[in-house]
């Protein structure tokens, strides 16, 4: 697992290109606020530990949100930060399960449309924890 995490003070996303055939046809473009974003990239060696991985990661981005004073998390399937990729199934349900999981915990979290290319604005602060980067 490998998860770069930027805080924005605004991030927005247009899909604009589907890369898999059951990704959602309806996907619309959104902004968020003052949120950390997630740029995750699942490997084929998390598929054997995908619970002790998603743990780390739901951490992760819980600390990167507290140092960062927000509640808004936003997760971004990146898989460009490995050769290795883990099946999409089972990164768009380590994605779910990470997503409930912290909804649990009292943030408020989004996904980017699963399957697309998007088009991508990222407004991010200059201080030294907007840009964090974890491997697990």
């Amino acid at each position: 697992m490998r998860v770069l995490m930027i805080y924005a003070d605004l991030f927005s996303y247009t899909p604009v290109i589907k890369t898999l055939d059951d990704a959602d046809k309806d996907a619309l473009p959104a902004s968020i606020e003052k949120a950390v974003i997630g740029f995750i990239h699942a490997e084929a060696e998390d598929e054997e530990k995908l619970s002790a991985v998603e743990t780390k990661l739901v951490k992760n981005l819980k600390w990167a949100a507290r140092k960062n004073d927000t509640k808004k998390i936003v997760l971004h399937s990146f898989a460009h930060l490995s050769g290795s990729k883990a099946d999409p199934g089972i990164t768009k349900d380590l994605l779910n399960r990470a997503e409930e999981r912290l909804k649990t915990s009292g943030y408020e979290t989004f996904q980017t449309p699963f399957g697309f290319f998007l088009d991508l604005k990222v407004d991010a602060p200059g201080h030294p924890l907007a840009r964090l980067f974890k491997e697990f």
